[in-house]
Order: structure tokens, then sequence, then C-alpha cells
């Protein structure tokens, strides 16, 4: 079966899963930023396409290469800068599935919490007022600094295991 990591990555926390993910995959897999698409996607049984979560979705890079997506075999990951628990993460998961193409459904997901950019967190508090739920809180300073501390060890070996768990699912 031929493999390939793929991951849209804006301050360096999907790349760090998308390299633990492919880790645990056969032996000379390709994880590859999505800037570098290769010519043919085709040629692959399996995609494990990684994005950031951008307005509860993948972010726009990653949309367009997710729409795309006919291969035998989809899975997807993403990293957000809310705990995973929170209804936030798996609602972006969904979101990003819906944009597969019509019969194509992941075989696995994965999303784990990183770090916000410091440049969108400064921009979502001018144009959020104090009060917003994008607005500037203690809530929301804390949820940033515990952010900040991901992904962490633990993180990545969450994604180790979904990679199993994606060539389980596949038969490998």
């Amino acid at each position: 079966m031929k493999s390939i990591v793929l991951y849209s990555s804006l301050t360096g926390n999907t790349k760090q899963v998308a390299e633990a993910i492919t880790s645990v995959l056969p032996a000379g897999t390709p994880c590859v930023d999505m800037k570098q698409l290769p010519a043919d996607l085709a040629d692959y049984d399996l995609v494990v396409a990684g994005f950031w979560v951008d307005r509860g979705t993948a972010n726009a890079e990653a949309r367009k290469v997710l729409e795309t997506l006919n291969n035998k075999h989809v899975a997807i990951f993403a990293t957000c800068g809310v705990p995973t628990q929170m209804p936030h993460a798996r609602e972006s998961l969904e979101n990003a599935a819906k944009l597969l193409p019509e019969g194509v459904v992941p075989v696995k997901t994965f999303i784990c919490q990183g770090k916000v950019d410091p440049q969108v967190i400064e921009m979502m508090y001018k144009m959020f007022p104090q009060g917003h739920a994008h607005g500037q809180s203690a809530e929301r300073d804390a949820r940033h600094k515990v952010a900040a501390s991901h992904p962490n060890e633990d993180d990545l070996n969450a994604a180790k295991a979904f990679g199993q768990e994606v060539l389980a699912a596949v038969g490998q």
C-alpha cells in the first residue's frame, strides 16, 4: 500500500503531529507540506491529511486539498487552539470531513491541541471587545497559556497511536 502524509501548518503544530504519524507508517512514507503537493495524489492508496483549524474547519490551503481526495483510504487530523474535549474541536473535524468529495469518508480522524499564533490572538483581541466569546478575558488568556504547551509528548504519542489505528483500519 502506497501512503502519504500531507499537512498544512502555520505555527509548526500540525507539522509536528504529521511527523509523529509518519513515524509509525510504513518506511518510506513521505510527509509533505501541502505547499509542495506531488503532481498526482491518485497514486496513493492512503492519504493522511492534516490541517490547522481556522474558523471551525480546515484552513483555506487544506480545504482545497481535502476537496480533491478521492483516494481509496483517507484519514484526517487537525490541531486547534482549544482543548480537544470542547465541542469546537469535534465540530471542526466534522466540518473538515464534509469537505471531502461525495462518498469519501475518513477511515479515522484525530485532533490535538496546539499553540495559537500570537498574531492571531492579537488580531482577535482587537476585532472583538471584552465580553465577546472571542474577546480578551482571563479565561481566554488562561486557555491560550495552556495551548502554548501543545503539542506535547502525550499529544505526539496519541498521534502515533492514531497512525497505528489508521493502518489497522485499512488492513495493514
